[in-house]
């Protein structure tokens, strides 16, 4: 019995660090990565899916990387056929729903960035919740050509 246990729990622990997930209250995040930067880029641009299991909205209001002078949340949209990118001061994140940024959607842009971000490294920081409080992450930096994983079992009314 405590070997089942064991394994349970170990088995847990591992499968959440190679989701790159955390956790804080009813807020969970997902796949918290960055794409990589050529050597001179001023800006960076960061991911990540956040699910709230609460039975309470929560908003996104701000985050920190350590590679980066300062992180703003934003948003990117078609309008009348260009695309537009727009600092937004906070994302809400439904009860018992979630919230994906990725590339060409909500994400977290890194200002003013003090070293390139290069594939395989991990830059740390955080995210701030209006409920929630601030969560510490660790963003995994992978290729610039990276896109999100598929989110197989979030039905589709669920994602905004």
């Amino acid at each position: 019995m405590k070997r089942e246990l064991l394994n349970a729990v170990f088995g847990c622990i591992f499968t959440l660090a190679a989701c790159r997930a955390a956790s804080a209250g009813d807020i969970a995040l997902e796949h918290v990565w960055a794409r990589a930067t050529p050597p001179a880029a001023p800006v960076g641009g960061a991911y990540l899916t956040i699910r709230n299991n609460g039975a309470s909205a929560d908003k996104l209001v701000g985050a920190t990387a350590d590679a980066a002078d300062h992180v703003e949340i934003h948003e990117m949209k078609m309008e009348n056929g260009v695309m537009k990118m727009r600092q937004i001061q906070g994302l809400d994140i439904p009860a018992h729903g979630a919230v994906q940024l990725k590339p060409g959607g909500y994400h977290l842009m890194f200002e003013g960035l003090k070293r390139p971000l290069k594939v395989g490294e991990a830059v740390k920081g955080s995210v701030t919740f209006e409920k929630g409080g601030s969560m510490p992450v660790e963003f995994k930096v992978e290729a610039m050509g990276a896109m999100p994983d598929k989110m197989h079992d979030m039905k589709h009314d669920q994602m905004r």
